[in-house]
């Protein structure tokens, strides 16, 4: 079983938590939990994508989190129940480890520096989608997208261009009407598996 755990999780759990992990294998549009459970197991994206999604009163659907790799739903480790739903956005695997076991190891102080130290860098990960959400113009979210998520000023595309919409709070209408925009302005490139920067946002802002 240890030769399938992400050398990452190997350096991060102590041994008597690595052996609770299993693997859990998940299909596009699986749903990894629900909202309103009782947390029982802590998800590791390893392949694919899934998402924290919750809808609002109004139909609309905000996208909380979006994991390519990595923990998912970190929050829940102290929650009674969900706040929200958990969707596979792409085919792939998890590792999921028992909740109940993560909080005994948290007694190991090694670990729970550890443990301190990756939701340190998940509060940064908020702050930088709340800056991002608080922006009023279409074009400038988008772009803090590309900026803050891609790699050198190309972002590559894991999920539909729907659940992107929802991502930076926008319908997916109007997305498409940035994108045909910017594009058209030289100022964004698309492909099929990618949205590029050509200029520097500053010259667009």
């Amino acid at each position: 079983m240890l030769e399938n755990i992400p050398e990452l999780l190997k350096s991060l759990l102590p041994k008597a938590l690595l052996e609770q992990c299993r693997i859990h294998v998940f299909e596009k549009n699986d749903c990894l939990f629900y909202q309103g459970k009782k947390p029982v197991s802590m998800f590791y994206i390893v392949t694919g994508e899934a998402v924290l999604s919750r809808v609002s009163n109004q139909g609309e659907t905000t996208i909380l989190q979006r994991r390519k790799g990595g923990f998912l739903s970190e929050a829940s480790l102290y929650a009674d129940l969900y706040h929200c739903d958990a969707i596979a956005t792409q085919t792939g695997t998890a590792i999921t480890l028992p909740i109940n076991e993560i909080k005994i190891a948290l007694n190991d102080v090694a670990f729970s520096q550890k443990w301190i130290q990756l939701l340190s860098k998940e509060i940064m990960r908020l702050r930088t989608q709340s800056e991002r959400l608080s922006l009023k113009d279409i074009k400038s979210k988008l772009i803090h997208l590309i900026e803050t998520e891609g790699s050198d000023g190309v972002l590559n595309l894991q999920s539909d261009f729907k659940s992107l919409a929802a991502e930076i709070g926008v319908t997916h209408e109007a997305l498409y009407r940035a994108i045909a925009t910017l594009n058209s302005e030289g100022i964004l490139k698309k492909s099929p598996i990618s949205l590029e920067l050509l200029k520097n946002k500053k010259s667009i802002r």
